[in-house]
């Protein structure tokens, strides 16, 4: 049976515009949450590995449109751009080149929107960051965006609300949208659900062995974190005995395993991808409802690649 990639329909809640985590990254404070939204309801979405992010619409503060990076946010040093005067003030380099094109090509049909920069047209093979994308067909349009989050702002842009985007944008003569349907498939992949269910039982699991975790605080989950992610940038394996809460860290690997088996439930119809020689499914997905929002990311296999390279990181 053919794979149905017809959108899904969910109710998410708006988001503060701030970092996605993975889910045994939120659970190091005791904050299980992340397991009840697995099993409820959601939107899933496919992760682009564009560079840098884009970020484009009606700047509520003066009713014109704008172009920029995720700066755009900024609290303090603001970097909207209104026109190529603008762009020339505010970036250099590469980053200035694709906001150029940005600015004459991206479409203003209202609204604020954020997708990953692609690539310029011309080819069907891209490498913008990490993951090279290979299309069916030669891409004709100016510039590639694969936008992913709409937001709402009443009068300025450091208020604005996040809400994945559940929607497509149609293709104009200069831009082309990337934007691939991502899917949950049961364990036989003839049907389709709109939560999890497959993981349902190793999640009763882990709540049950939640109860003699030793959890921590912020401050020191953030210690935790960034040993965690020297580990992956390292690719060395997580070994639950090295560390000094070993009950927490062993935890950690559990629901670290529960959101893989929750990624090997995704699909979706984007162009081939591949790191190096070796052909991937994705960068990972974003899943989200009325909980909250996580990204399912194979972290041996993406974040370590992503970790190590170093593109764009100090562009913005």
């Amino acid at each position: 049976m053919p794979l149905d990639f017809s959108p899904l329909t969910c109710h998410t809640k708006t988001m503060q515009n701030k970092h996605i985590e993975h889910p045994e990254d939120l659970i190091l404070t005791g904050d299980l949450t992340v397991l009840d939204l697995l099993l409820q309801d959601g939107h899933l979405s496919t992760k682009m590995d564009g560079a840098p992010a884009i970020v484009w619409g009606t700047n509520p503060a003066t009713g014109n449109f704008f172009v920029g990076t995720k700066s755009v946010f900024n609290k303090v040093k603001i970097k909207i751009n209104e026109s190529h005067a603008d762009i020339d003030t505010n970036h250099a380099g590469e980053v200035a080149n694709i906001l150029h094109a940005c600015l004459d090509w991206l479409p203003n049909t209202g609204g604020i929107f954020q997708g990953d920069f692609i690539g310029f047209g011309g080819r069907n093979e891209y490498k913008p960051n990490t993951i090279t994308y290979k299309f069916p067909e030669i891409i004709y349009q100016e510039i590639i965006i694969a936008p992913h989050t709409v937001y709402t702002a009443e009068s300025d842009l450091r208020d604005a609300i996040a809400e994945p985007m559940k929607f497509m944008i149609t293709d104009t003569s200069y831009c082309k949208f990337v934007k691939p349907v991502a899917r949950i498939f049961s364990g036989n992949y003839d049907t389709c659900a709109g939560s999890f269910i497959d993981i349902s039982e190793p999640i009763q699991f882990a709540k049950v062995m939640a109860q003699n975790v030793e959890f921590v605080d912020d401050k020191e989950a953030k210690l935790i974190k960034q040993e965690l992610n020297s580990c992956i940038r390292e690719n060395r394996p997580v070994i639950a005995s090295t560390f000094m809460n070993e009950g927490l860290i062993s935890f950690w690997l559990l629901v670290k395993s529960i959101k893989e088996d929750a990624l090997f439930l995704c699909r979706n119809n984007g162009p081939e991808a591949y790191i190096g020689q070796d052909m991937i499914d994705a960068e990972g997905y974003v899943y989200s409802n009325e909980l909250g929002t996580v990204k399912l990311v194979n972290r041996e296999q993406f974040s370590y690649a992503n970790f190590n390279n170093a593109k764009f990181q100090q562009s913005v």
